[in-house]
């Protein structure tokens, strides 16, 4: 069967449709499992309605076949977003938030989508193909569907008031899995929101990336996947949070500091008690507030974006200065001491490096703080700030010296692209952020330089951090002043440096199979 003929034949496939439309010869002869693999309960095991077919495909069609499966999908009218949206819901069935490659995969899964559509029609699948062709694969690895971590939640079991926030809190506090799923059923006919509000108090228990991130990209997933399911999608977080609990538990740590600091701090400011402020900083404002939180140990900051709020700023004020804050981890990052495992040699700043986890965790939090009820925006901004500070003695003072002197003379914006893409290329992060930084002095477009990183995004493995960075980048620089956002940016171009030379899994494959230059 040609290429065309059998991506055709294969848009009219999904793994829930194989025993009915090919008969389990065929089926078998294809490679592709049908979506009964799963040895559970039948009664127990988590289902999505119309989007199961498509969500069991996800999980079970060999890695070999994925990318054509998929491309007929594509080509019989599937869109991006459905894909997504199936993607994350056997990511969330799978692993529940409790495998680190697995939640870093549903991570990256909304801002590969928001990526494909900054990019030509051409090349618009590429980083939807690229993330789904990682999370079918570490499914697969994980055990697929018959090691799923979510079950269906039994509401009957549950009567009376719904529980509140505290009382979930206290129950991924305590470890106690059975009563937070029992908690979580409860709240199964809540709106999304309410839900989400709910869930932050947990949250906010701990300063940790991953657990901000992927309470963010829950909630950001719900857009694509729908609030019938946003239940399914927050108890990742939920079971993040009871994870984490046994773990400090087993292990004999202490409470962590947060649990008394962030209660202390609302109630030491009344900061519930009185309307969210509306004042605005300039720029000087933000920058020494930037530089507090960023030289601070973590009460120090928590205590300045408390001092901030009170005197009526604005919450996006302060969080458009943690972001800044977080930024100068990265510019001031001397990169890795020596050389460690895959891609991260010495001098990198990709992946989990300061920088780029505390960029990350400021962008959620500040998201959060956003969309949230206004207790939540004002608890999630003082945790951010405690999250992004007491981390500047892990760079050093000065900032990372980037090579202006091999720009300063250069005003084409041309050449200033094409010396960044070739920087890149040659992991000279020196050169590359002095190229992005010479393009903005000369006005150049922020588009345009974009256009350039977006393509190593797409690309490179990244460490399992290339598409939420680069999402985290371009939002901040979206939402912060003219006189400061070009810093993200150049923040963007010295990771896209860093990661450069490690092609992802299947992103090769795809092109192939697009017809497009890898």
């Amino acid at each position: 069967m040609n290429r065309n003929g059998r991506r055709q034949f294969l848009a009219n496939v999904g793994s829930g449709m194989l025993v009915g439309t090919l008969g389990t010869g065929l089926a078998g002869d294809l490679g592709i499992r049908s979506a009964c693999a799963y040895d559970g309960a039948a009664d127990d095991r988590l289902t999505f309605g119309e989007l199961e077919p498509l969500v069991s495909l996800m999980q079970e069609t060999p890695l070999d076949k994925l990318q054509q499966v998929l491309l007929g999908k594509i080509d019989s009218g599937t869109d991006l977003s459905t894909l997504i949206a199936a993607g994350s819901l056997a990511n969330a069935r799978t692993f529940g938030g409790h495998d680190y490659v697995g939640f870093h995969t549903f991570m990256a899964l909304t801002p590969a989508l928001e990526m494909a559509a900054e990019l030509p029609e051409p090349r618009r699948a590429l980083p939807v193909l690229k993330v789904l062709y990682r999370n079918t694969d570490r499914i697969q690895q994980f055990g697929g569907s018959n090691s799923e971590v979510l079950r269906r939640l039994d509401t009957r079991k549950h009567q009376g008031q719904r529980p509140s926030a505290e009382e979930l809190q206290a129950m991924t506090r305590q470890a106690d899995v059975a009563g937070a799923e029992q908690m979580m059923a409860a709240l199964s006919e809540e709106s999304a929101a309410s839900v989400f509000n709910r869930v932050q108090h947990s949250v906010q228990d701990e300063a940790d990336v991953h657990r901000v991130v992927l309470a963010w990209r829950a909630w950001a997933c719900i857009g694509v996947v729908g609030e019938s399911h946003a239940n399914t999608l927050l108890r990742q977080s939920v079971r993040y949070c009871l994870q984490d609990s046994q773990r400090r538990i087993r292990d004999g740590k202490p409470d962590p500091q947060l649990w008394t600091l962030l209660p202390r701090l609302l109630d030491q400011y009344k900061l519930l008690s009185q309307p969210v402020g509306d004042r605005r900083g300039d720029d000087q404002w933000i920058d020494e507030l930037a530089w507090t939180i960023f030289q601070s140990n973590r009460v120090q900051a928590a205590d300045a974006a408390a001092q901030a709020l009170v005197a009526g700023y604005a919450p996006d004020q302060v969080g458009e200065a943690m972001s800044v804050a977080a930024n100068l981890l990265l510019l001031h990052d001397p990169g890795r001491e020596k050389d460690g495992d895959g891609d991260k040699v010495k001098g990198s700043v990709h992946g989990a490096s300061v920088g780029v986890h505390a960029s990350d965790s400021a962008n959620a939090w500040r998201n959060i703080a956003r969309v949230s009820n206004p207790r939540n925006t004002i608890a999630s901004l003082l945790v951010g700030a405690y999250h992004t500070a007491g981390q500047s003695p892990r760079v050093q003072r000065e900032p990372w010296p980037l090579k202006m002197d091999a720009v300063d003379a250069v005003d084409d914006k041309q050449q200033l692209l094409q010396q960044a893409e070739q920087a890149v290329r040659n992991r000279d992060q020196a050169l590359a952020g002095a190229a992005v930084q010479r393009f903005a002095d000369v006005g150049g477009s922020p588009r345009a330089i974009s256009d350039v990183l977006i393509k190593f995004a797409t690309s490179e493995d990244g460490a399992l951090h290339a598409e939420k960075y680069y999402r985290t980048a371009t939002e901040e620089f979206a939402n912060t002043r003219p006189s400061l956002r070009w810093r993200h940016l150049v923040g963007l171009a010295r990771v896209s440096a860093s990661e450069y030379g490690t092609a992802a899994p299947g992103y090769r494959e795809a092109c192939e199979l697009l017809n497009v230059q890898a």
